[in-house]
């Protein structure tokens, strides 16, 4: 029998307590996490990872492959912007099901003139974590995190750190990591 508390839209996975198992977190996920059970123990002791095969590490990969539901994801996004010479970053985090208002809300947000994605090798370099892992869950504290107000509340399937593992997570602690600024309309919707 599993001790996987109920996660709506979950489909077969089965989850483990993430603090009991580091291992399937990228460094910087694993010390973020352990800082927060300091704070708020509560919130951290609520994460779950699971391990997964590093080719269903896409969304879409592992909604089909454990019947998911697509509503339970939420992507981390990297934009960047310069204002004066300064380099503006923020990790974003939303819904599978919209799209980070990067042209409006986030520019606007970031005080930048033109924002875009930031490109792979740099996300995976400055993050310390592997494409299609990258996850809000311990960026550099230089970022902002930006969290879209449908992330702060219910279960919220994430990166890891890492492609072989997802972490699941209540939408509470994403709005208490560091630094977190929850965000009305920070996405849209398609």
């Amino acid at each position: 029998m599993t001790d996987t508390p109920d996660i709506p839209g979950i489909g077969t996975l089965e989850t483990l307590p993430a603090l009991d198992h580091l291992d399937l977190l990228a460094r910087p996920v694993a010390d973020a996490l352990h800082a927060l059970a300091d704070a708020h123990p509560d919130l951290a002791s609520a994460a779950r990872v699971v391990s997964i095969d590093p080719a269903l590490a896409d969304t879409e990969a592992m909604t089909l492959a454990f019947g998911m539901d697509l509503d339970l994801s939420s992507n981390c996004i990297l934009v960047a912007g310069r204002r004066g010479g300064e380099e503006r970053i923020a990790a974003c985090v939303v819904r599978a099901t919209t799209n980070a208002d990067v042209n409006h809300v986030i520019k606007k947000l970031l005080d930048v003139r033109k924002a875009s994605f930031w490109p792979q090798d740099r996300a995976v370099e400055a993050s310390d974590m592997e494409y299609g892992g990258i996850t809000p869950v311990g960026v550099p504290a230089s970022w902002r995190l930006l969290v879209d107000a449908r992330c702060a509340t219910g279960w919220s399937c994430i990166g890891s750190g890492l492609r072989r593992s997802k972490l699941f997570v209540p939408g509470e602690l994403l709005a208490a990591l560091p630094g977190a600024e929850v965000v009305d309309g920070l996405a849209t919707t398609s």
